[in-house]
């Protein structure tokens, strides 16, 4: 038997639970989660390899619309570009929801001529499966799916049907990476994302979209991992916010992203962190190309 190759986009409006079923497909963390949306923000390829086949996810950024700062626009770039370069398109959808977001998503496959397979997501949250039916057969007027496979990416449900039609709609292809390759990102990238999960679930609604966190300097030696990082925001307010009061706030993160880390590299970390106000870097070109999130496309 060939081997089954193919790059998968992963798309859907925020907060849909595109990471959860990245991380689930994986059975490890991937991409960071949360219940808030526009968490993901880079393109996290995650690499799903076994004997006889590999499947490239591309994890992208939420689309979102009504959103006018730089960040915001970055982002659905990103999200727009991933779709370009794919060879298969996992739209996601979370259980009876059809907003305006998924009209904007669908108008831009369309246009892009790509097969399209649907998953609909949160299904372990519905008590009525027999709006399901219903809403099936809705959403088999909007689009000609390759299919539609209801799944939870929480709970693992139906999750290897889905796999299945993934591959049996890839084409036969050498694999692109070693099988024991899952990801294409550095160390450095999934600390502080591990540490930016750790903040945002941890601060009020608007304060998680205004932070970075940029790793300044890891010292390694076998037993010990020592990793200085910065938390960057866009004002002093902010900042005191995420350091909390007598330092409560940045010491409650800390000690939550230390654990993962542990967890992750099987040593003990020292994690040094701190906080830079930077003003209105969200908005600013420059600066967003200074912490890896500008684009050129």
């Amino acid at each position: 038997m060939k081997n089954k190759f193919g790059f998968v986009s992963l798309t859907g409006r925020t907060n849909v639970g595109k990471s959860t079923l990245l991380n689930s497909f994986f059975q490890k963390k991937i991409a960071i989660t949360s219940r808030k949306p526009q968490t993901t923000r880079n393109r996290i390829l995650g690499i799903l390899s076994d004997k006889d086949s590999q499947i490239v996810f591309l994890d992208t950024p939420g689309i979102h619309i009504g959103y006018k700062r730089q960040l915001n626009k970055v982002m659905n770039k990103i999200a727009s570009h991933c779709y370009e370069e794919v060879d298969l398109v996992l739209f996601l959808v979370d259980r009876l929801k059809w907003q305006k977001e998924e009209e904007n998503i669908l108008k831009s496959l369309k246009n892009l001529n790509k097969p399209v397979i649907l998953a609909i997501n949160k299904i372990d949250r519905m008590k009525d499966k027999t709006k399901l039916l219903a809403f099936i057969k809705d959403i088999k007027e909007k689009f000609n799916f390759l299919s539609i496979v209801p799944i939870s990416a929480l709970k693992k449900a139906n999750l290897v049907q889905l796999k299945k039609v993934i591959l049996n709609n890839l084409e036969t292809g050498p694999f692109h990476f070693p099988q024991d390759t899952i990801t294409e990102f550095s160390d450095n990238f999934y600390i502080s994302e591990i540490i930016r999960e750790k903040a945002i679930n941890r601060l009020g609604d608007e304060l998680p979209y205004r932070l970075n966190v940029v790793i300044e300097r890891i010292n390694d030696s076998k037993k010990l991992k020592t990793i200085y990082a910065a938390m960057i925001t866009e004002s002093q307010s902010q900042k005191g916010i995420i350091l909390g009061k007598q330092g409560s706030m940045i010491k409650a993160i800390g000690t939550a992203a230390r654990k993962e880390l542990e967890k992750e590299f099987s040593k003990k970390i020292n994690l040094q962190l701190w906080v830079k106000a930077n003003k209105n870097w969200t908005n600013d070109i420059n600066k967003l190309k200074k912490f890896g999130l500008g684009v050129d496309f």
